[in-house]
């Protein structure tokens, strides 16, 4: 028996044997992926005990902790007490245009938070342009927008769609002839709702809150912006004050955080699906009678709020852009081309590295598939800021020729941003007649023949739509581009935090303009290779 039958032989999950090469690449994936973690982890280890309790143990570290924690509750409780109720008025009610409020709630994803954090706190702040407008009316004071309470707001704004699209998505195929069985036995709407809907939609709001926790907790520039030190923030600040032991402490504390909320979330989750079943569904709306117009009110106010604030801030800067000429901060057009081109090639890297680990996880139930596809989701898990200073230490301490390099750049947005990828791809192939595929092998074709004649065309769409979201969230990732850039890289989001570093925000209009253009455009080609959302 040869080697090669030999390893064959173990790669068995009892519905045949698994196919060596392909095992093997989305082995090398997993593992590519994987690794940079551990870089920072020997790092930390390697710090000296008694340095290490001090440092983890001081005030300092304590106050990062709590923030921490504050802010990914905050934003967690918001987005749900936002995202639910937006997601149950435009799937299920008689809301008077229903469709413009499905897509106008859902438009706060494509603007970077960062964006709405300095918008915030030029319109808010104690000179602010809002406090100049109540100037007149004897208004003297505004509330205060930084610090903690500033953050969650302002993180929610643009987090609770994640809580509001999965909730919706799962609206759409509820079966609601459960409430009518429900309603026969004299319980009323809310009982229902609570009885009946909530439990059925629990996983939904959980994955979308799991996102949204997630986000809070590794966002780098509202913090920053807000003043307000939590792990992202003060990670990269002692990273530019050669810090590194204790960087990579918060680091691994920050980690460990990560892997609560992701066990918290699971033991949340409850294993009940909901239905995809159409046949149970209805087109009858709950009717919200006198309340069908004041109902408005709240997707009208989430989203002008969202998205009108960062607007009237972008058009005074517009209009004031001659103010205070710095020639250093112009904005250039090669940086839209930095940008673009940089995640164009991780829109293809991603798109191609996601394809086998895909149709390995699709269409093999083995434990060494939900291996490799958890794998990916790693990066995803853990923070920019985290994942540029393990790249940082890898690369300076072992391969310097690479450190500061587009090729490592490239690298960590694909590790950071794979998942979205492999899902959309993942759910293409799942949706492939496999008696298609059959007839192709019947007719003489090879495994790789088959999925080139026959699954990927039908599959390819999908492995669009996934690349055009990594393309999206790579053109607004801030803490990876501002470690991993290589010296003169100037991209976009780097014009829009140097402009915003030295309070100069006139300098951060046209790019800011231009990046939510392009995120305008990439969820148009999104939705466009999904065919539209159902039920819009």
């Amino acid at each position: 028996m040869t080697l090669r039958t030999r390893i064959r032989d173990r790669l068995t999950d009892g519905d045949g044997d698994l196919p060596l090469g392909l095992t093997l690449l989305c082995a090398a994936i997993a593992a590519t992926l994987v690794f940079p973690l551990a870089w920072l982890v020997i790092e930390a280890v390697a710090v000296e005990r008694e340095r290490a309790v001090d440092l983890l143990f001081s005030a300092g570290t304590a106050d990062v902790l709590v923030n921490s924690l504050l802010l990914m509750a905050g934003v967690t409780v918001a987005s749900i007490l936002i995202g639910v109720p937006l997601a149950y008025l435009t799937a299920r009610t008689d809301l008077p245009f229903r469709r413009f409020w499905t897509v106008a709630a859902a438009l706060p994803l494509v603007v970077p938070s960062y964006v709405g954090a300095f918008s915030f706190v030029s319109a808010f702040g104690p000179q602010g342009e809002f406090h100049e407008v109540l100037a007149p009316l004897g208004v003297e004071r505004v509330p205060e927008i930084s610090g903690l309470w500033g953050s969650i707001l302002v993180i929610t704004l643009y987090t609770y769609p994640y809580v509001y699209l999965t909730t919706r998505a799962a609206l759409l195929s509820f079966d609601t002839t459960l409430l009518e069985a429900a309603r026969t036995l004299n319980h009323g709407r809310l009982a229902a709702f609570r009885r009946v809907t909530l439990p059925t939609i629990r996983p939904a709001i959980a994955a979308g809150s799991l996102l949204a926790a997630l986000y809070a907790v590794s966002d780098f520039g509202t913090p920053s912006i807000m003043r307000l030190p939590v792990f992202t923030r003060q990670i990269y600040v002692e990273y530019n004050a050669f810090g590194r032991d204790y960087a990579a402490l918060l680091s691994l504390q920050l980690l460990v955080v990560v892997v609560l909320v992701l066990a918290l979330e699971w033991a949340v989750r409850s294993d009940r699906e909901t239905s995809g079943d159409d046949a149970g569904r209805t087109e009858d709306r709950v009717s919200l009678g006198r309340l069908r117009w004041p109902a408005t009110l709240l997707p009208a106010g989430v989203s002008a709020f969202a998205l009108l604030v960062p607007l009237w801030i972008l058009g005074l800067w517009l209009v004031n852009s001659e103010a205070g000429r710095r020639p250093s901060l112009a904005f250039e057009p090669i940086q839209v081309l930095n940008s673009v081109s940089v995640s164009a090639a991780a829109a293809v890297v991603a798109a191609l590295a996601a394809i086998p680990v895909a149709y390995f996880a699709a269409n093999h139930d083995s434990p060494l598939a939900v291996v490799f596809e958890r794998a990916t989701y790693v990066g995803f898990a853990v923070p920019g800021i985290v994942l540029a200073l393990a790249l940082v230490y890898f690369g300076s301490g072992y391969v310097p020729w690479i450190y500061q390099t587009l090729p490592l750049l490239i690298f960590a947005y694909v590790v950071r941003f794979l998942p979205q990828a492999v899902g959309s791809a993942r759910t293409s192939i799942l949706q492939v007649d496999r008696r298609l595929v059959e007839a192709g092998r019947t007719l003489g074709e090879s495994p790789t023949g088959a999925f080139r004649r026959v699954t990927f065309p039908l599959t390819r769409s999908g492995i669009v739509a996934g690349a055009a979201l990594v393309f999206l969230t790579t053109m607004k990732e801030l803490p990876v581009t501002l470690v991993l850039r290589p010296s003169g890289f100037d991209t976009i989001v780097t014009q829009i935090w140097r402009a915003q570093s030295t309070a100069l925000y006139q300098y951060a209009v046209v790019p800011t303009l231009i990046l939510l253009l392009i995120s305008g455009l990439s969820m148009v080609v999104i939705l466009t290779q999904e065919g539209g959302e159902e039920g819009l």
